[in-house]
């Protein structure tokens, strides 16, 4: 049977993607492969998706930051206009994303700091490393006028906004809650107040210097130090001394 011919999205992207033509690379480990070879004990590279799909999807992505940093407000931009500056037909993009907001969504998370991994069973220890995220994630805004207009513009945006806070937001904050919830658990944070406040109070600094206090140090110890002083609070309540021991002491 004759193989089928690649439809133009697919061939302007593979030619993107170093492949004249745009048809299929040749098969990862195969004849003609371009790639690093596995050392001696070490495990291969997982395969990933077919090459032309995943280098349309970055042309599609890296077209909207292009468009940003041209100075495109995030109205202007259309589907339209974003496939024509990737090089590929509207279909491409809407069968990747429902919509613009969805897109935008994933460009954000493309040019923001990666999301933190956490061992997911630890308590303060995960809570520190989700903090540090935030923290870094607020440099990375002033450090970046992209991000820093892109945030600014996305608040006049309802719809998107809103997305993101679904989307993003929304998953952190669970994050966070199942953190502290678990350092309760692990009898490092009191157990008779209420898990959703004690968050807010380990989050509560990070916000207001990141996203309220532009001009607030962000120094590299703050997570520790935030932690640290709400732990003052929040650490588990010591027995009260016996009559004895109130003797002893005095």
């Amino acid at each position: 049977m004759q193989a089928q011919a690649p439809d133009r999205d697919e061939r302007a992207a593979g030619e993107r993607d170093g492949r004249p033509g745009g048809g299929p690379g040749p098969a990862p480990g195969g004849p003609g492969a371009v790639g690093r070879r596995p050392a001696p004990g070490e495990e291969p590279e997982p395969r990933r998706g077919r090459p032309r799909s995943a280098a349309a999807e970055r042309a599609i992505l890296d077209a909207v930051v292009e468009l940003l940093e041209a100075g495109e407000p995030l109205a202007a931009l259309s589907i339209e206009r974003i496939a024509r500056t990737a090089g590929v037909g509207k279909a491409t993009i809407y069968r990747r994303w429902a919509g613009k907001e969805e897109l935008f969504v994933d460009v954000l998370r493309a040019i923001e700091p990666p999301e933190p991994e956490v061992s997911g069973t630890g308590g303060l220890g995960d809570l520190r490393v989700l903090l540090e995220s935030i923290r870094t994630r607020g440099l990375a805004q002033r450090s970046s006028a992209l991000l820093h207009n892109v945030f600014a513009q996305m608040k006049s945006h309802p719809k998107l906004w809103n997305e993101y806070q679904c989307t993003v937001i929304a998953p952190r904050h669970l994050a966070m809650v199942a953190a502290v919830r678990r350092a309760v658990e692990a009898g490092e944070l009191r157990d008779d107040t209420d898990v959703e406040l004690m968050d807010d109070l380990f989050l509560g600094p990070m916000l207001v210097r990141t996203i309220h206090r532009p001009d607030a140090p962000l120094p590299e110890d703050l997570a520790d130090r935030v932690i640290a002083l709400a732990i003052e609070g929040l650490a588990p309540r010591r027995a009260a001394a016996g009559p004895d021991q109130g003797a002893n002491q005095g």
